[in-house]
């Protein structure tokens, strides 16, 4: 049964499972094509990008951590009309919607580039995702440019954990279709290579219970929006705790990085599509992924 993931209404849209992989986790559609079946997934958020190119960040990107990871890119892309050009054939041969994850920079921008993704029929919404420390006021003057400029598509907004409490509502009533709770949070950590500490955004299981209890907290407190559930989810149950906590869908993140075909097995359970192994099946005739069509071909004779 199609899921709706945001505001009822012209623009709503309805993904076949509540699982999909965060933005800055999965490239722009052609990644991870030969890993795992993209009709599996309820949709596909790109990685993030901006009306102008942005260059990567120097230095030190990636530094490990005892539960997780730090990770600073600097969100490198080469501008949202040129990534139009060379993906836009790709999405449009993608079985599931794509969502183009729009880094909000300034009003005119983001206005200007919802106008751009709002034409671009391999498009099927608009993720928004605010910066770290932003006023509620600037949120929802962001979010109005989006939800101004992408008038046939909904706009997705993600919210930065620090103050996710505080922008939820403005952004909600400017007219976001849905939100995201929400993006990693930001720390600091001593690289050991260099020496040197290093900014970014952390992933790892520790961030589950935080945006777990966002999730839970918001929905109570903005029960008629829809709420995407992200941080910190590296196994099913993890994803089952966020759709009970009010959550409509999930965002993977990291644990994509270090095995893509969890992103899909998250995807089909939720979506009522794993097997579970028969009492009297042998070893080599089940596995812990195996979907509806593959029981159906195994065991049709």
């Amino acid at each position: 049964m199609p899921i709706s993931i945001t505001r009822p209404g012209k623009n709503a849209l309805f993904i076949s499972s509540p699982v999909m992989p965060a933005a800055g986790t999965f490239g722009f559609g052609s990644v991870y094509r030969g890993l795992l079946n993209y009709d599996k997934l309820g949709a596909i958020v790109t990685n993030p990008v901006t009306y102008q190119p942005w260059s990567p960040a120097a230095g030190q990107r990636v530094v490990p951590l005892d539960a997780g990871v730090l990770m600073h890119t600097g969100l490198p892309n080469v501008g949202l009309k040129k990534v139009l050009r060379e993906y836009s054939q790709v999405w449009g041969a993608i079985p599931c919607p794509v969502i183009v994850h729009l880094v909000a920079t300034s009003t005119e921008d983001v206005r200007k580039s919802a106008e751009m993704l709002d034409h671009a029929e391999s498009v099927a919404a608009i993720e928004l995702g605010l910066p770290d420390d932003i006023s509620w006021e600037d949120a929802q003057h962001l979010t109005t440019a989006a939800v101004r400029g992408a008038l046939e598509k909904p706009v997705i907004v993600r919210l930065p954990i620090g103050d996710a409490f505080e922008i939820a509502q403005p952004v909600a009533e400017a007219g976001a279709g849905a939100l995201v709770v929400a993006a990693p949070p930001r720390g600091t950590a001593r690289d050991k290579a260099s020496g040197k500490l290093v900014q970014g955004r952390v992933y790892g299981p520790l961030v589950k219970p935080i945006a777990l209890y966002m999730v839970q907290v918001l929905h109570e407190r903005l029960p008629d929006i829809p709420i995407i559930g992200a941080g910190g989810i590296h196994s099913i149950d993890d994803a089952r705790d966020y759709l009970e906590s009010g959550a409509v869908a999930v965002q993977v993140d990291a644990a994509t990085w270090v095995q893509p075909n969890l992103l899909e097995r998250i995807a089909r359970d939720l979506a009522g599509g794993l097997v579970t192994r028969m009492s009297d099946a042998f070893p080599d005739e089940w596995h812990a992924d195996m979907g509806d069509t593959e029981f159906r071909d195994r065991f049709s004779d």
